[in-house]
């Protein structure tokens, strides 16, 4: 692990500690549902994002290093992210978060309050798949939520996304990808 790597890395567990341990799928289920990003979920989301996406601290480390002035964050579940750019950008740096699970957004909230964040955070309930309003924003994020859009909304979400940018605005979107190999796949 690169030092960089796990300076983020500890640098994300000292802002979800104390680590709620997800145990979500732990014990076997009669019936399957849609995974829902309801309160069973956000209480263990920072646990189950640190181990099952490889390099996430790396991730959210290499975004706070790209962002500045009014960012977005599309998909801002806990606000892990939110915290890593508090700790890093001016404080005249506006959040808007955006995430469409209201539990996910209490979580969130609390989280900031319980890091004292203090610039102007605006948290914002909407179901991306309707689209997102955003103005004037220098940045949009967008890490590991365009995977959980139907692909018949993404290209409305990415257009409204364009739309929402200042003139030389950026959108950082962070996804898991598969290759045509199988063997790579399962490999990475």
């Amino acid at each position: 692990i690169s030092r960089g790597t796990k300076a983020a890395s500890e640098g994300i567990q000292a802002m979800t500690t104390p680590l709620v341990q997800d145990r979500v799928f732990a014990e076997p289920r009669e019936t399957i549902a849609d995974f829902r990003f309801g309160a069973e979920v956000a209480q263990v989301f920072d646990d189950m994002l640190s181990r099952s996406v490889p390099f996430y601290g790396e991730i959210q480390r290499m975004v706070a290093e790209l962002a500045e002035d009014i960012v977005y964050d599309l998909g801002c579940s806990t606000g892990t992210t939110l915290l890593m750019l508090d700790r890093t950008l001016p404080m005249d740096v506006n959040f808007v978060g955006v995430d469409d699970s209201h539990e996910m957004l209490v979580k969130c909230e609390s989280k900031l309050r319980e890091h004292q964040v203090k610039r102007k955070v605006e948290l914002q309930c909407t179901d991306l798949h309707l689209g997102v309003d955003m103005k004037d924003a220098s940045l949009a994020l967008m890490v590991l939520t365009l995977q959980f859009l139907r692909p018949l909304h993404r290209e409305r979400l990415i257009a409204d996304v364009f739309k929402g940018l200042r003139e030389n605005g950026g959108l950082i979107l962070v996804e898991k990808v598969l290759g045509e190999d199988s063997h790579f796949n399962r490999l990475f």
